[in-house]
């Protein structure tokens, strides 16, 4: 059977850190507006690289233009694995195309082949892909992030591979020479692996750096990290995000999106990290889940939002939520906590980040009317945003915040009234 995904890097079977830094001074091809990762001024060379092409043609052919964008079903599109680990090497820019693979990266390749190695021997079924590092700072080469455990290990060389590999992934213990620091926060992984494909390299730095911008704008330092990854597979689904994070429980789940655009950034932060609520139309799957439990998942999340409709094509989703968004935007001034009327200011989404639930809950308790309204919210806080970081909220007026609920309380005291007024007819007739 064929699949419908690219395969990624995979094989079957304390002291604490702070996420890593959203703003690194080196990432350049990130944070410079004149860099063009992969376009035609920043063509690389080599085999297999990126050919050149105007900056012009780059979106409408890999990016966000392209025809293919959000033509595909993303739901399902996640091969089961159970544990992914990271490795901090480099940066997008330098990495080849099959960077575990790479004759001049000893370390990715070294540890790629002993996990090929002892892939028999491994109780977990095992991701590997490399992240960005850069010596000198909280996430230098070398270090190793394990997830769902949160763990961080430092500053790994090629000489601990085996011995590495044994311990901690093959055993489930500790790796003696390093000691396991645990990780805090919300951990979002971006796809920009432009050797490998030109579609991630495109996509990929300008959600990088709508995120950042996002969570310096929020005062999510510390609590939320971004970094660019290597190939993680499905690269027609570019740009592909993967959120890791641990409710209040400590239970940390993985979470794919795939076709994100920079406009659906604030939903991502503010609903899947803030909330703990999965957004579906761009949900691909979950660490831990089969394909056809993802679709159930999926089935069951739609059932109690009152969705009919498991198999709907993902653009036809996004259209029906860009619908909603401009037929709404003029009454939308500010997004709402849970359907209540708070003022969506920079402490808002902080305030939720100490108390979400599991975004892996499929109980959730959101109505559908509620989820609409949400998208709707935040794509008119996008509108008005332009080109500053600083949001600024208006108080929601009477008719922004009216609810559901309150129409029928309305029409029930009417009907009681009425009620009244005729039964006090009817006794003076009587009389």
């Amino acid at each position: 059977m064929v699949s419908n995904r690219d395969e990624p890097v995979s094989f079957m079977t304390q002291t604490s850190s702070s996420p890593i830094p959203v703003l690194d001074p080196d990432a350049n091809y990130l944070l410079d507006p004149n860099s063009q990762i992969g376009s035609a001024s920043n063509s690389f060379q080599g085999e297999g690289l990126l050919v050149a092409d105007s900056g012009n043609n780059s979106d409408v052919e890999f990016g966000f233009l392209r025809s293919e964008f959000r033509q595909n079903l993303l739901v399902g599109t996640v091969d089961k694995y159970d544990r992914h680990v990271f490795l901090c090497y480099k940066n997008p820019t330098v990495w080849p195309p099959h960077i575990e693979a790479a004759e001049f990266d000893r370390l990715p390749r070294l540890l790629s082949a002993a996990m090929n190695a002892r892939k028999p021997e491994m109780k977990k079924q095992t991701q590997l892909t490399i992240c960005e590092g850069h010596d000198g700072t909280e996430t230098s080469n070398g270090d190793v992030l394990i997830f769902p455990n949160m763990i961080r290990y430092r500053r790994l060389t090629h000489f601990d591979v085996d011995t590495f590999v044994e311990e901690v992934l093959v055993k489930d213990g500790e790796w003696l020479p390093g000691t396991p620091e645990m990780l805090k926060g919300s951990y979002i992984f971006v796809c920009s692996h432009a050797s490998r494909d030109r579609r991630c390299g495109v996509c990929g730095p300008s959600i990088i750096s709508r995120i950042r911008e996002e969570i310096e704008a929020c005062g999510l330092q510390g609590r939320v990290s971004v970094s660019p990854c290597s190939h993680v597979g499905g690269s027609k689904y570019a740009c592909n995000v993967i959120i890791f994070g641990s409710n209040v429980n400590g239970e940390t789940s993985g979470h794919w999106y795939g076709y994100v655009t920079p406009d659906d950034v604030p939903m991502l932060l503010e609903q899947h990290i803030g909330k703990g609520e999965i957004i579906d139309w761009l949900w691909r799957g979950q660490m831990g889940l089969s394909d056809e439990e993802q679709k159930k998942c999926v089935e069951l999340r739609l059932q109690v939002k009152g969705g009919n409709n498991v198999g709907k094509n993902t653009k036809e989703a996004s259209d029906m939520s860009i619908s909603v968004n401009e037929s709404h935007m003029d009454n939308a001034a500010c997004c709402q906590a849970n359907g209540d009327s708070a003022c969506c200011q920079n402490d808002g989404l902080t305030s939720k980040m100490m108390d979400k639930h599991d975004p892996s809950e499929v109980d959730t308790k959101v109505t559908a009317e509620k989820t609409m309204r949400t998208k709707k919210q935040v794509s008119s806080r996008n509108s008005s945003k332009g080109g500053s970081s600083r949001k600024v909220c208006s108080m929601p007026t009477w008719f922004e915040s009216w609810e559901r609920e309150d129409t029928y309380a309305a029409v029930s005291v009417l009907c009681a009234a009425v009620s009244v007024a005729i039964a006090y007819h009817c006794y003076k007739q009587l009389r």
